[in-house]
């Protein structure tokens, strides 16, 4: 079955970038749409954005956009999420997710990364 990894994530101060990576062992054909989710103690899985695979779509949380930006590289099986601005909000457990469509509901994804803490320092 095919795995996502995901790589990336560290500390990181205020203001400051990050760029998380999600890789598929195998091309994905059958879960087109590729999300990121985060998590933080005490709360729910949150949805942060989508994208397929030829990344013609995209679907962003209202509180990241203009913030982050997601982009496929469909040749590398591989996708990429640049965060910009960090906040101290933003620090979390970053999973990435497989699923058929683009959609914010964690229930509708089936292939789960590991996951990779992210954390912003003010």
């Amino acid at each position: 079955q095919v795995q996502l990894v995901e790589s990336g994530g560290g500390l990181v101060q205020v203001g400051g970038s990050l760029r998380l990576s999600c890789a598929a062992t195998e091309r994905i054909t059958d879960r087109p749409a590729i999300a990121w989710f985060r998590q933080s103690p005490g709360k729910e899985r949150e949805f942060v954005v989508a994208i397929t695979w030829t990344g013609i779509r995209t679907d962003y949380a209202r509180s990241v956009k203009g913030r982050f930006t997601v982009f496929s590289d469909d040749a590398k099986n591989t996708v990429f999420l640049y965060m910009n601005s960090l906040k101290p909000e933003d620090t979390a457990v970053y999973y990435c997710a497989g699923g058929m469509d683009l959609r914010s509901e964690s229930k509708d994804y089936d292939v789960w990364g590991q996951g990779t803490q992210v954390t912003v320092s003010s």
